[in-house]
């Protein structure tokens, strides 16, 4: 496979590049294949969203027929990464690190290919940072960064300039082995190219910094190195992107399921939706500017929001669970819903508000209006008799105006549960014990 020449153009016109360490890197990537890498910190034993452009990205370049590197930090989490943090990281036993590695180094699988001629490698950076002692260590690495230098990076500098948190020097440290990282997989693998967030900048460009003192110093002369980092994704309204109330949206089923992942791209804004379709997704940039085009056209039938969530639950749970989810979500929200199992629902429905009664209170039926101000849906009595008047009330999406209503027993799902819902977004669930 040879490499693409229209990579670099590509990863710029997705906004995947905010800064290269240096412009030659576009005509180094269309040369030959490279060998590229990134860093997972092992913080769990799965990745979140927050993870997905460093995984896609990778996977774009293995596309293009270059070699790609997942570096899974055993030794690196064992400190935490300053950059970003606003104070330090709890740090892990190693009888926990060893079970995230394993995690994440699962995850990691999922997303790239591992055979054939550009096949991917994962690798643990403990197994090179267990064979150095603290002395080694200062005297082949260390000696090469001044403390100037180190403090200048903005990683640092923030936490430095924070009288109630500070940094310690096990975190001031850290640079120091995210950039022996670069330097062994130069030395050992050849590899060229860092990738990260934005905030890795000041990493990555140590580490090619470092590449260069200790070539020199053995005098060795080295290929050129370089790093490259994307923007770091916030919503429009600055909230950060891949968080939820319930925290974040998770990579793996047993963490966040399918049917909720779906959900949370399916309820991207409109502002942010194609910039996500261009970060995340394998659809070609002519194949998004005409969904962007027929999105524009029909902003309610929100066809960008459906191709972002259903494309990215494919590559992350796979084409099978994706069209389960579907299915389930079309049930969920028409009259089908009656079809699913009170389980189905309340999984699904998971971060959904919702209050218990007494079954026995369904024999002579509760009025309508009383399900309304009970749930929070409706003020007031009053206020419920104008919603159900003006025909935005639904028990299990069955719209109901008649302002006497009751129900009784007959509308439970399963004998357990009913789902009210005003307008289109206000859901409550009411479960019957």
């Amino acid at each position: 496979m040879n490499p693409s020449e229209n990579l670099y153009d590509e990863l710029q016109a997705r906004g995947i590049i905010q800064h290269v360490t240096d412009a030659e890197l576009n005509s180094h990537l269309s040369t030959a294949p490279i060998v590229v890498y990134a860093g997972f910190d092992p913080t769990s034993d799965s990745l979140h969203v927050g993870n997905l452009l460093a995984l896609v990205t990778l996977r774009r370049f293995q596309q293009a027929g270059h070699h790609p590197i997942a570096v899974v930090g055993g030794a690196t989490g064992m400190i935490g990464d300053p950059s970003g943090k606003s104070q330090e990281r709890q740090l892990l036993t190693p009888d926990l690190l060893k079970k995230n590695v394993a995690g994440i180094t699962q995850v990691i699988s999922r997303f790239l290919d591992f055979n054939g001629a550009n096949g991917a490698v994962t690798l643990n950076n403990f197994d090179w940072f267990e064979k150095f002692n603290f002395i080694d260590f200062l005297r082949d690495v260390g000696k090469h960064f001044t403390v100037n230098y180190m403090m200048a990076k903005e990683s640092v500098r923030a936490r430095l300039e924070d009288r109630d948190h500070g940094i310690s020097y096990t975190e001031f440290s850290y640079m120091l082995l995210q950039s022996y990282d670069f330097q062994v997989l130069n030395k050992e693998r050849n590899c060229t190219l860092q990738l990260g967030g934005s905030d890795q900048w000041g990493n990555i460009t140590a580490g090619t910094e470092l590449i260069r003192r200790m070539n020199a110093a053995e005098g060795v002369e080295a290929k050129a190195v370089y790093g490259l980092v994307w923007p770091l994704i916030t919503k429009a309204d600055g909230t950060k992107f891949g968080k939820t109330e319930s925290g974040a949206v998770w990579l793996t089923a047993d963490r966040t399921s399918p049917y909720q992942f779906y959900q949370y791209f399916i309820q991207t804004p409109d502002q942010d939706v194609m910039k996500l379709l261009r970060l995340f997704t394998f659809l070609s940039l002519d194949e998004i500017s005409k969904v962007e085009q027929a999105f524009l056209a029909a902003p309610g039938e929100r066809l960008a929001q459906v191709t972002l969530a259903r494309e990215l639950t494919t590559l992350v749970h796979g084409a099978d669970e994706c069209k389960k989810v579907e299915s389930t979500s079309k049930a969920l929200f028409d009259s089908g819903i009656s079809s699913l199992s009170p389980e189905t629902i309340l999984e699904l429905l998971a971060e959904t508000p919702r209050s218990v009664r007494k079954k026995a209170t369904l024999a002579d039926g509760i009025t309508l209006v009383d399900l309304l101000v009970g749930s929070g849906l409706s003020g007031s009595n009053g206020a419920a008799r104008n919603d159900i008047k003006g025909g935005g009330v639904y028990i299990n999406n069955d719209r109901i105006v008649d302002v006497a209503a009751k129900i009784g027993p007959e509308r439970l799902i399963g004998g357990k549960c009913m789902v009210l819902r005003k307008g289109k977004k206000n859901y409550h669930i009411v479960v019957f014990d």
